[in-house]
């Protein structure tokens, strides 16, 4: 760490000195222009950059089906604006693979192909993008994947189990938008103050967004089991839809208790949240004594599918525990 000692010339203007080094490694030099980010007691400085647009390059050569899908995705999580896949001759699968990852992603289409090199590119402004109603979003459209999974399930409707399956696809491609955002925040000053939020705020969001993600993996989980499933015993599905209310209600207050703005709401919103986490447990436990009379391999089945309800208890849980901690006090 380096120190300055502030100066003032001219009587009214307070100036400090940039380390060399910093300046040598970041370009600036006389002349130049920086941008100043105040942050409650903090002032950041970042050097003022002219491209609004980012390049990165990739050499998929090595990169075949889910692995070149992943890196695609995950550049454009680092945020690229411009991604250009390049090999010595890119193969039909591998095209299949970025057209894959392409699909999944919000945004991106495909600018230049040949043999040789695909460029991809993000054609929405990250600037006008909301990473809070991309939460909000994701709020809804896992939610309701929970509920009409364990629909699907009680009521051996496989046309029900099918959608809530298509809509994780949804929820994936929100996650890698918030995903993108909360980087972009990380990397540049200039990003958290476009979107108007502190970046510790966006990291709430980003932690939230990681959990709602997961519920909609285990809402998807639950409808494939729902596949695999004829009609449940009457008593097992009351008892499975009295788990999957206790798990969204957990869900719900935490979730609320994120975003609301009530002052000392959030914490009471959040702690009921976690004291139901207890209630999940009981019920769950209710649950297993019933399979005990069933077939053993659909015991085994509605066995994932309570642990799945009690895994999205968890998840809520801890988007409980974010909310508590935003409302900490600083020190």
């Amino acid at each position: 760490m380096e120190t300055r000692k502030v100066q003032v010339t001219g009587g009214s203007t307070y100036t400090v000195s940039l380390p060399k080094s910093w300046a040598t490694d970041n370009g600036i030099s006389a002349g130049s222009e920086v941008e100043f980010y105040p942050e409650e007691d903090s002032l950041l400085l970042t050097p003022r950059s002219e491209d609004e647009r980012t390049e990165g390059s990739l050499d998929v050569s090595d990169l075949e089906g889910e692995k070149l899908t992943r890196a695609v995705m995950t550049m454009y999580v680092s945020g690229f604006d411009i991604i250009a896949l390049e090999a010595g001759r890119i193969t039909t699968d591998q095209r299949r693979a970025i057209r894959e990852a392409v699909q999944g992603l919000v945004g991106v289409e495909v600018l230049e192909e040949t043999s040789e090199r695909v460029v991809l590119q993000d054609l929405l402004d990250s600037s006008e993008l909301s990473i809070e109603n991309a939460v909000t979003r994701m709020r809804l459209i896992s939610r309701s994947m929970l509920d009409d999974a364990v629909t699907a399930l009680v009521e051996d409707d496989d046309d029900l189990a099918r959608d809530v399956i298509e809509r994780d696809d949804d929820v994936d491609r929100l996650w890698f938008v918030v995903s993108r955002i909360f980087r972009a925040t990380l990397r540049s000053p200039r990003a958290a103050k476009e979107l108007g939020l502190p970046r510790e705020t966006c990291f709430d969001y980003h932690s939230c967004a990681r959990q709602l993600e997961r519920i909609a993996d285990h809402s998807a989980k639950i409808a494939h089991l729902a596949l695999q499933l004829d009609a449940v015993p009457e008593e097992v599905a009351e008892a499975l839809e009295a788990a999957h209310e206790d798990s969204a209600s957990v869900i719900n207050k935490a979730m609320e208790a994120l975003l609301t703005t009530e002052e000392g709401g959030s914490t009471t919103l959040a702690n009921d949240a976690r004291q139901s986490i207890l209630t999940i447990d009981d019920h769950t436990r209710e649950l297993r004594e019933l399979l005990r009379d069933l077939d053993p391999a659909e015991a085994q089945l509605l066995g994932l599918v309570a642990d799945s309800l009690s895994r999205s208890a968890d998840y809520g849980g801890n988007i409980a525990e974010t909310a508590l901690q935003k409302t900490a006090p600083r020190p």
